[in-house]
C-alpha cells in the first residue's frame, strides 16, 4: 500500500508488509510517544478530529499523536454542534472541513459513513470507527500490543492462540482484529460469547479461509485455557434498539484473578480495547486483576498514540524527516516513585 496522500478506511487495505513498515516507524517514535524527545515536523499542519459518537481514549489519542508530531487540533465531538444536525450531507460537510484541515479523523455512527465522507474529501481520512464496521487503528495498535507482549516470551505472531471474549457480532475493534490476524499462519482462536453475540458469520468464513483454527465456545473456563492472549470486550449497548436486550449478556463473561489463576498458563496476557465495564452487574475485568503483570490494557492504551503517530507520519509523507527538528524534552516527564 502507498500510504502517502491516501485514506486509512479499512484493515483490508493492509498486507504484512504494511503493517511491517507501519510497525517500523512506530519503534522509531517511541522516544517521541514517551516524550524523551520532541519534535516539530508537523508544525503548521492541521488535523481534523470529528468525534460523531461519544470517544475518550481515540480521540484524545489522535489529537496527542498529531500534537507529539507538532500539529495543531480542531475537533467535533457530537452531531449537535455541526451543521449535519441542521441537515447538511455528509458530501457538504466533507468539502467545507477538509478545506480547513490537512488530515481527518472521523468517527461515526452509522456503517459506511466514514467511506462515504471521504469520497468527498479533499484530504486523506482516517477512519477512527463507523458503527459496528470497523476500527482499524484499534486493531493496528492491539496488533502491536500482541507482537510487543507476545516477543517477551520469545514468541511471534506466527502461531498466535488468542481468545476473544463478549459482544463479537457488534464489537468493532474484535471485527477488525479478526480481519488482521488472518494475515498470521498457524493461528488458533478461540471466539467465547453467547449465541446471539457471536461473530458474524461473513468475518467467521474469512478467518476459516483464511487457515485460522477457530474454535467456538460459550465457555469462558474452556476458551481462556491454553491461549497467548485473552481479549476482552464490552457488551456494545450503543447498538442496541433495546437496552434490556444489552442488559440480558452484561456480566456474563467476567474475568477475575480466581479463573485467570485456574484456567490460564502463566504468562498468558489480558488485553481489552477499553473503556471496560466496570458496572457491579457487568465487571468484565475484575479490580483484583490490577496487580496481575500480564494485565497489559493500559500498555495497550499507551500503544496507541504511537501507532497513530505513525500512521500520520506515513499518510503525510514524513517518516523520514522526524529526526530534523528533534531535541530534547524541557520538562521533567513521570512522577517520582
Amino acid at each position: 500500500m502507498d500510504f502517502s496522500g491516501n485514506h486509512i478506511l479499512s484493515i483490508d487495505q493492509f498486507d504484512r508488509s504494511d503493517i511491517d513498515k507501519l510497525f517500523s516507524v512506530a519503534d522509531k517514535l517511541e522516544p517521541y510517544a514517551s516524550k524523551q524527545k520532541i519534535t516539530r515536523v508537523l508544525e503548521g499542519a492541521i488535523l481534523g478530529n470529528m468525534f460523531f459518537e461519544p470517544s475518550t481514549r481515540t480521540r484524545i489519542s489522535f489529537g496527542a499523536s498529531f500534537n507529539l508530531l507538532g500539529g495543531n487540533v480542531r475537533e467535533i465531538t457530537e452531531v449537535g454542534s455541526s451543521s449535519l444536525a441542521k441537515g447538511e450531507s455528509l458530501a457538504d460537510t466533507a468539502q467545507v472541513l477538509s478545506g480547513y484541515s490537512d488530515i481527518i479523523v472521523m468517527r461515526h455512527p452509522e456503517e459506511g459513513s466514514v467511506k462515504k465522507f471521504a469520497e468527498a474529501s479533499r484530504v486523506p481520512v482516517i477512519n477512527g470507527g463507523d458503527g459496528s464496521n470497523e476500527h482499524p487503528s484499534q486493531a493496528l495498535l492491539d496488533l502491536y500490543t500482541i507482537e510487543k507482549e507476545l516477543s517477551q516470551n520469545n514468541k511471534s505472531l506466527d502461531g498466535l492462540r488468542i481468545a476473544l471474549v463478549g459482544d463479537l457480532k457488534y464489537g468493532r475493534a474484535v471485527h477488525s482484529l479478526c480481519k488482521v490476524l488472518s494475515l498470521y499462519s498457524k493461528v488458533t482462536m478461540n471466539l467465547i460469547s453467547p449465541e446471539e453475540l457471536k461473530l458474524p458469520i461473513k468475518i467467521l468464513n474469512q478467518l476459516k479461509a483464511s487457515g485460522i483454527n477457530v474454535i467456538q465456545t460459550e465457555n469462558l473456563e474452556e476458551g481462556i485455557s491454553e491461549v497467548d492472549i485473552i481479549y476482552v470486550t464490552r457488551v456494545q449497548e450503543e447498538r442496541y434498539t433495546n437496552k434490556e436486550d444489552a442488559n440480558r449478556y452484561r456480566g456474563l463473561l467476567s474475568l477475575n484473578q480466581s479463573i485467570y489463576t485456574a484456567n490460564c498458563e502463566p504468562n498468558t496476557v489480558i488485553m481489552h480495547p477499553l473503556p471496560r465495564d466496570s458496572r457491579s452487574d457487568a465487571n468484565e475485568l475484575d479490580t483484583d486483576l490490577y496487580e496481575n503483570p500480564n494485565l497489559a490494557i493500559f500498555r495497550q492504551a499507551d500503544n496507541g498514540v504511537v501507532i497513530r503517530m505513525a500512521l500520520f507520519s506515513l499518510v503525510l509523507g514524513i517518516e523520514n524527516k522526524i529526526e530534523e527538528s528533534s531535541k530534547s524534552v524541557n520538562w521533567k516527564v513521570g512522577l517520582n516513585n
